[in-house]
């Protein structure tokens, strides 16, 4: 069965070079990749070069379930754009400065396990955790 791609957005109140670099560097990745309060990133590497990998350590925080979310990238434009592949699906994260503040759009091709609506609310989860995280910061 074929699906059609996902998107989600937030529109963050920062520059992009500061949403970039929160978004991309793993000091910050293990703040906010997670997309419940009962779940954490306790790990998180980032090559950021076309071959290069990302993984990010996601668990539940009883120690209950956790996976890696393990990509390599595919292309990349600094500050602008990035696309990855894991498990034969491809993401793209989009970042648009828009008056002073930055919108980032992440489009991914769905699994197939999942309902539709449960992975797109999962994906908004995170990059809400990202924007909070952010501005905050």
């Amino acid at each position: 069965m074929e699906h059609k791609r996902i998107t989600v957005k937030a529109m963050i109140a920062a520059d992009k070079q500061k949403t970039w670099d929160y978004y991309t560097q793993p000091e910050h990745i293990t703040k906010w990749n997670f997309a419940d309060p009962s779940w954490h990133c306790p790990s998180a590497t980032n090559d950021m070069r076309v071959g290069g990998r990302y993984v990010a350590r996601m668990e539940a925080k009883d120690g209950s379930f956790g996976f890696d979310f393990d990509a390599v990238y595919t292309e990349i434009h600094p500050g602008e754009n990035f696309t990855y592949e894991f498990g034969g699906r491809f993401a793209t994260v989009e970042f648009k400065e828009i008056n002073g503040q930055t919108e980032v759009t992440v489009t991914f091709d769905p699994e197939t396990k999942n309902p539709i609506d449960f992975q797109q609310k999962g994906w908004q989860a995170i990059l809400d955790n990202f924007k909070k995280y952010t501005e905050s910061h």
